[in-house]
């Protein structure tokens, strides 16, 4: 039995977004579908700038991501990515009782079955010398072809058969007392339509990365396992019961989207608000609120007035010990190109960083800083040494919001 829904919910939020672009307004007081396309336009732009997503701009329209499009992440989605990866790793399996971590071959070997569409791995040397043979007739390059694909080992669609494999010798584990849970993160693969080359006709390898909870429990405590799963995680289930009084378990697959994940936090932390900083008024502020626990980059430094190679040195010594303790920075004193205040805080914002700290000649003097809030945009002046306790409190104490 399987249940699935997290990837459901991610793509619904996603749909409900991107679908903005094209369709009418709800009723009064709704956007108009102009302004939703705006935004919407706006959201993927500014992730393709500031590298949360990589790809040529026909990947990254509305259109291609409603049409399963799937672009890739930049290296400020990589971090999102795994950022979010880390939560759900952390609640499933680090703070949670009978969950243990398995891998599995992106591969099975084995036959394939009636109706099976997996995407086969074939060595090309193969085909080649079978399509070069001269002496073979239609019908047996036919018959070995099928033969190469059905013995030939196909990619996985999902994690589940990775985790049903483990399931016997992890049994051990808990005394070979049921419920338990196996856990994993991994890439899968699915058929995407290329209508680039030929519309609406050729298939190519897609992928996705995955995060599966199985959970193996008795018959007779699978209701309240499944309960307890929608309550909890928020997920679409379906159940079935075989009728059979020995103990076989009843099989609770939960798995995520990853890559749909980080598409529906990007959509849903975008915002455009009025620009307190622009001359011209007409100008938007564009940011992305994101989660402090998943924003990539968690504080910029930066320098103001002053000599150069003294607060460059500052930042340098000031950035060694936030990574130290864990905290991610982005080292904006090497930039050679001078950007003003405005510029740099326009910037840090469409990237998600939290905090901007500005190092001048004044913490030199006296070891005063200024620290910039992504959320309030308010300013507030500390001394350097608070700066790490700071910072580190300020992220733990997110991770119970």
């Amino acid at each position: 039995m399987r249940a699935g829904g997290a990837a459901r919910a991610c793509r619904g939020a996603c749909r409900r977004w991107l679908s903005g672009c094209a369709g009418p307004a709800d009723g009064p007081g709704q956007p108009a579908a102009s302004a939703r396309a705006v935004d919407c336009q706006a959201l993927l732009d500014l992730c393709r700038r500031r590298h949360f997503l990589s790809g040529a701009p026909q990947q990254l329209s509305a259109a291609a991501l409603l049409g399963g499009g799937r672009p890739r992440c930049g290296p400020l989605g990589v971090e999102l990515r795994k950022n979010l990866a880390s939560q759900w790793w952390d609640s499933m399996v680090v703070f949670r009782e009978q969950v243990f971590a398995v891998d599995a071959l992106h591969h099975e070997a084995g036959p394939s079955q009636p109706g099976d569409s997996a995407f086969r791995l074939v060595s090309p040397e193969c085909i080649r010398e079978l399509l070069q043979d001269k002496e073979l007739s239609k019908e047996q390059l036919v018959a070995f072809l099928e033969k190469l694909l059905k013995t030939s080992g196909k990619l996985r669609e999902t994690l589940l058969h990775g985790a049903l494999e483990h399931y016997p010798n992890c049994l051990d584990l808990v005394n070979r007392r049921l419920p338990y849970g196996l856990a994993q993160i991994g890439v899968c693969f699915h058929p995407v339509l290329d209508t680039q080359q030929i519309p609406n006709s050729v298939k190519r390898i897609g992928e996705k990365t995955e995060a599966s909870l199985v959970w193996f429990t008795p018959p007779k405590t699978s209701n309240q396992w499944l309960d307890f799963w929608l309550r909890h995680r928020l997920l679409w289930w379906r159940k079935g019961r075989d009728g059979r009084k020995n103990v076989v378990p009843c099989v609770l697959s939960v798995s995520g989207d990853l890559d749909l994940g980080v598409l529906a936090y990007l959509c849903d932390s975008f915002q455009l608000t009025e620009n307190s900083f622009a001359r011209k008024k007409s100008l938007q502020r564009k940011v992305l609120k994101l989660h402090p626990c998943l924003a990539p980059v968690k504080v910029a430094l930066d320098v103001g007035k002053g000599p150069t190679v003294e607060l460059r040195q500052v930042c340098q010594g000031l950035l060694n010990e936030l990574r130290e303790n864990g905290v991610s920075v982005w080292p904006g004193y090497l930039e050679t190109m001078h950007s003003s205040l405005e510029q740099l805080f326009s910037k840090y914002d469409e990237m998600s960083i939290l905090f901007t700290v500005l190092i001048t000649e004044t913490t030199l003097e006296n070891g005063l800083i200024q620290l910039r809030s992504r959320d309030t945009t308010m300013k507030e002046t500390m001394h350097i040494s608070q700066l790490k306790d700071f910072l580190v409190k300020y992220l733990r104490s997110a991770k119970n919001v």
